[in-house]
């Protein structure tokens, strides 16, 4: 793990960036940078021991980032569904970004296997078709994230930044995801939708091997703007981690087909696995933590 650095993390009050404030913050000098519209917020990433500066990366100027940093963590994410403010806040942002802190010795962008073009079972590899993947639940979602991998491409190569782009899987841990929203559904009974080309196919990552793999994202940066998959080494469907979820809880899911839902997103690991070595979590151990750590009085009695 990262020790005695300066880094920034933006997007810090999100379900992926708020663990790795929490693990980093003790252990370096960490500024977080959000719009922070709810004081309470900023008061408990203060708490981790996080510096914080209010800013909106769309349209606010960026003086209060400090120039001296050793690396950029960029978590940030605006979905509103406005495409201008969209992407001046996903891709203008992530450029006017780089250029304020250019001097860092790697710069991570996170961005998202939504990037790519739907294509049944196949894994997707970092040079696979990119496409509007996200359209039916997030307009601007995949579009956005395809324009911010431009823009930090473009100016790590004509500024010389080294950088990373990181195309993350489903995150999850005990700060939640998309499987505990899944948990929540199959208790309320809400339909989870699944596009009827089964299995639906995903690389979950857990939360520590999110903080475990950041140091090597970070020296593979370069000013080519190293890509890679961001995922688990398991691929695991949802119907799968669904049923598991039912033996843990003993709440059934109720599957919904919609040809217009995202569809399997398997990504292909092997340049991860190259850069930084495979995930450790089991994605059974890590779902069954998430569930220990969010809702224990959901667990069946043994």
């Amino acid at each position: 793990m990262l020790t005695g650095k300066r880094i920034l993390i933006t997007g810090p009050t999100g379900q992926v960036a708020r663990p790795l404030v929490a693990a980093l913050a003790p252990v370096n000098e960490v500024f977080t940078l959000a719009r922070f519209t709810k004081a309470e917020d900023r008061a408990a990433i203060e708490a981790l021991g996080a510096h914080t500066i209010a800013a909106d990366l769309a349209t606010d100027a960026l003086t209060e980032v400090p120039q001296d940093l050793d690396y950029v963590l960029n978590l940030a994410v605006v979905k509103s569904g406005d495409f201008d403010y969209d992407l001046r806040a996903n891709a203008e942002g992530v450029g006017r970004l780089m250029l304020r802190t250019r001097g860092v010795k790697g710069f991570l962008h996170v961005s998202s296997t939504a990037v790519y073009e739907y294509a049944g079972h196949e894994p997707r590899r970092e040079d696979s078709p990119l496409g509007d993947n996200h359209r039916a639940m997030y307009p601007t979602y995949s579009i956005a994230k395809i324009a911010a991998e431009t823009v930090a491409r473009f100016t790590a190569r004509e500024f010389g930044i080294p950088t990373t782009i990181a195309r993350l899987s489903v995150p999850y841990g005990n700060n939640g995801g998309w499987p505990w929203y899944h948990v929540m559904m199959m208790q309320h009974g809400v339909p989870i939708e699944l596009h009827p080309d089964r299995p639906n196919v995903y690389n979950p990552l857990h939360e520590r091997d999110c903080l475990a793999k950041i140091p090597a994202l970070l020296a593979a940066a370069s000013t080519d703007a190293t890509t890679v998959n961001f995922g688990g080494s398991q691929a695991v469907s949802i119907e799968e981690w669904c049923a598991y979820l039912s033996e843990l809880t003993g709440f059934q899911p109720v599957f919904k087909e919609n040809p217009k839902g995202f569809g399997s997103l398997q990504i292909d690991t092997t340049k991860l696995h190259a850069i930084a070595g495979p995930t450790e979590v089991d994605w059974k151990d890590g779902m069954r933590e998430m569930i220990q750590a969010l809702g224990p009085q959901l667990l069946k009695k043994a």
